[in-house]
C-alpha cells in the first residue's frame, strides 16, 4: 500500500519525516494539511484520522503512525535498509538521544503553537518573545555543540552517513536561521548542516521544494 504523508511544508516534524523518506529512498504521497491561517489540523476530518490535531501523519497499509520520532522508528522497522541509525548500539543510543533533545526540548519550546500563545494568550511583545527563543536556542544548541566536539570529528553527528540526528538537527536549524537566532558559536553544527544540505535528500525534503510551499510564510 501507498504511504501517504500528512504534512505541511513550513512544519519541522514532517521536515524530519521527509527527510528519512528521501533517505530511504520511499516514494509517498504528499497531502498538504495548512496549519497556518487555515487551520486544517483542525478540521473534522483530520482529528478523525490523528486526534491530536498534529502533522505529520502518516498512512500505510491500514494504519496511522503519528509523531514524527514514531513515524522515523515505523520505517526503520518496515523498510531496514537503508538505515538511518548507526550500526553500534552504544552509538545508536547516543543518536536517538540526540534527536530526542532536539524533539522533546528544544521544538516543544520554540513550535508555532508556543509562538502564538506566547504573542495571544500571554501578550508578550516582539523583543521578549526574542528573547525567549534565543535564551532556548542556546541552551540547546551550546549543549550539543559539546557532545558534538567531544567526538571524533566525522562529516555527520554520527559517523560518514546521516543518520537520525542529522534528521532531527537540519529543521530546528533551520527554524533557529527563521528566527534570526546567532548560530556563529555552533561551528560544528554550522558544518554538518551545510553537508547535509548539500545532499539531493534533504535538499528534495526541504520547504522549498513541496508543493504547498509558500514563499514568505
Amino acid at each position: 500500500m501507498v504511504l501517504r504523508l500528512h504534512n505541511f511544508f513550513r512544519n519541522s516534524a514532517g521536515h524530519r519525516v521527509r527527510i528519512a523518506l528521501a533517505l530511504k529512498g520511499l516514494d509517498y504521497e504528499y497531502v498538504s494539511v495548512n496549519i497556518g491561517p487555515a487551520s486544517e489540523q483542525k478540521s473534522e476530518a483530520y482529528l478523525r484520522l490523528n486526534p491530536q490535531g498534529l502533522v505529520p501523519a502518516l498512512e500505510h497499509d491500514g494504519a496511522v503512525i503519528t509523531q514524527s520520532t514514531a513515524i522515523i522508528e515505523y520505517l526503520e522497522e518496515v523498510f531496514p535498509d537503508p538505515s538511518l541509525f548507526p550500526p553500534d548500539p552504544v552509538t545508536r543510543a547516543q543518536a536517538r538521544a540526540f534527536a530526542a533533545a532536539i524533539a522533546a526540548e528544544m521544538h516543544a519550546l520554540n513550535n508555532s503553537g508556543v509562538h502564538r500563545y506566547l504573542a495571544g494568550e500571554m501578550e508578550i511583545d516582539e523583543k521578549k518573545r526574542e528573547q525567549w527563543y534565543a535564551h532556548w536556542a542556546a541552551k540547546g544548541f551550546g549543549a550539543l555543540e559539546q557532545l558534538l566536539a567531544a567526538r571524533p570529528e566525522s562529516p555527520f553527528c554520527f559517523g560518514d552517513r546521516p543518520t537520525v540526528a542529522d534528521i532531527f538537527l537540519v529543521p530546528q536549524h533551520l527554524n533557529y536561521r527563521r528566527f534570526r537566532i546567532d548560530l556563529a558559536p555552533y561551528a560544528r553544527i554550522n558544518r554538518i548542516v551545510s553537508r547535509c544540505e548539500a545532499l539531493p535528500p534533504f535538499q528534495a525534503a526541504a520547504p522549498d521544494a513541496q508543493p504547498d510551499y509558500v514563499e514568505g510564510f
